[in-house]
């Protein structure tokens, strides 16, 4: 019971020194962090020797050197509270211990994620974090964690502004500088206030792995990637180095067709969204692998300007977006979300444009030439001197980097 109170009393002291000068912590997630998931594929059926061997494969498939760095655990690997009210681990399903965990990652070049929730219990029903910020954040710096997902569930009557402060003065307290990945799914607007308190925050509802569809549960809705995308492209101003709206983890190489999949990922760059996998990467077929190493698209989202794409306009059924990049490159993309293919002429001078919301960056096809690269097929085709007919197959992208020719 000493221990205990003197706990407190710790918590306490933390609490009112981080009121002061907490803040998140500077120097992390400057592109959008890069790594897996277990949700998606595994949901609650982790264990140690799953996470050991996703491990192995993000090595061994070249998925780290690629910059998928971060191995996340979401739910279901807790136990319960020991008596002094810390955190433990499932001792079935993670015998040896988070702490012997993150060392085996770690080894392997990589940075582990762990799971929480702002409220009474997670999603999945195990332990949440409400009432315990301090202790959970102290043990997730004594056990080397570097990124925490943070949830929503079972909080009612808590205020998320609140909430996720507070565990951002917490993870600060503690000391060990962790990515704050804040999953609210954006009931709360947190782009609009959220930017010193994580680095990353949800957007929408949960994604499902379906191209162009909604999964409705009555009380809450599931959403398809098309509909994730619709509800990106107004938050572009929020997002930045250290700061990213989250539409979600991908759900590529999870069943959905290799045209749904490629284009799929190439919005998430195109939106600079976290590239977080949610498939089985140990047994990944090479189309799956092909389309999430594919290294010049990744460049994209990882582009050190750290802007999100926007939806210059749909015409004929397609979309087309534009992103600028480092350098005075831009990224043009065509979206055909339907379910034929469309033949789509392209007229540079049609997308003069200057970004006045977010860069202040023009185009500037009428004075500039641009060499373009296709970033899938990874052939050149020409310049933006000559307008140009493409092929944009069904629930498939044309993807192109344009990079000015130097007189």
């Amino acid at each position: 019971m000493k221990r205990f109170i003197l706990l407190m009393v710790i918590n306490l002291g933390l609490l009112s020194i981080s009121s002061a000068s907490a803040q998140k912590f500077d120097n992390l997630a400057k592109t959008p962090p890069m790594g897996w998931n277990s949700w998606n594929k595994f949901a609650c059926n982790i264990d140690e020797n799953t996470i050991k061997g996703v491990a192995d494969a993000m090595v061994s498939s070249g998925l780290r050197d690629a910059g998928y760095v971060y191995l996340n655990l979401d739910d279901c690997w807790h136990g319960s509270r020991d008596a002094n009210g810390f955190i433990t681990a499932d001792s079935t399903k993670f015998p040896s211990g988070i702490k012997a965990l993150a060392d085996y990652v770690h080894s392997k070049g990589l940075k582990i994620g762990i799971y929480s929730d702002a409220g009474r219990q997670t999603c999945g029903g195990r332990p949440g974090s409400l009432g315990h910020e301090y202790q959970d954040a102290l043990t997730y710096a004594k056990w080397g964690i570097d990124y925490l997902k943070y949830d929503w569930c079972n909080t009612e009557n808590v205020n998320p502004k609140g909430a996720y402060t507070l565990m951002r003065d917490a993870l600060h307290a503690a000391g060990r500088p962790i990515v704050f990945s804040m999953c609210e799914w954006g009931q709360s607007k947190p782009w609009t206030w959220a930017k010193d308190v994580g680095h990353l925050w949800r957007t929408t509802g949960d994604i499902y792995n379906c191209f162009d569809c909604i999964d409705d549960h009555g009380s809450w809705k599931a959403f398809g990637v098309m509909q994730i995308l619709a509800m990106q492209d107004t938050l572009r101003k929020y997002a930045g180095p250290g700061h990213w709206n989250d539409p979600d983890m991908l759900e590529v190489g999870n069943g959905q067709k290799v045209n749904q999949d490629r284009a799929h990922f190439t919005m998430w760059c195109m939106l600079a969204a976290p590239l977080i996998l949610g498939n089985d990467i140990r047994t990944m077929s090479k189309e799956t692998a092909g389309i999430i190493l594919n290294k010049e698209v990744v460049a994209l989202d990882q582009d050190t300007l750290g802007l999100q794409g926007l939806n210059f306009e749909t015409k004929d059924s397609v979309q087309v977006w534009l992103k600028p990049l480092a350098g005075g490159d831009w990224a043009f993309c065509l979206l055909n979300a339907t379910t034929k293919d469309i033949s789509f002429p392209i007229d540079w001078q049609h997308y003069n444009f200057t970004d006045k919301e977010v860069s202040g960056r023009s185009t500037d096809f009428d004075r500039i030439k641009y060499r373009i690269r296709n970033l899938w097929t990874k052939k050149n085709e020409g310049a933006t001197s000559s307008n140009k007919t493409v092929n944009v197959p069904s629930q498939d992208v044309v993807l192109y980097r344009l990079t000015p020719v130097k007189k």
